[in-house]
């Protein structure tokens, strides 16, 4: 099992769904992605999307406005 980190701070809506998505791509089943994402849109849309493919989602606060949304590839 891998964990990689993606930074998409700073990035608007679709850019942080589109890097998560072709990251997400490359790793094996079990991987572990964490994104790092400031914008609300995102916050939204990045967890939707990650359990609409069937992966375990957890999303923490590191900071006012600052998520860590944590997707384990199924």
């Amino acid at each position: 099992m891998a964990e990689r980190y993606l930074d998409c701070l700073g990035e608007a809506c679709p850019v942080p769904l589109v890097k998560t998505q072709n990251e997400l791509a490359t790793m094996a089943p079990g991987d572990v992605l964490v994104v790092g994402i400031d914008h609300t849109c995102a916050m939204k849309n990045v967890p939707d999307w990650a359990r609409s493919q069937g992966y375990n989602v957890d999303i923490d606060e590191v900071g006012e406005g600052e998520w860590e949304v944590v997707i384990e590839k199924a």
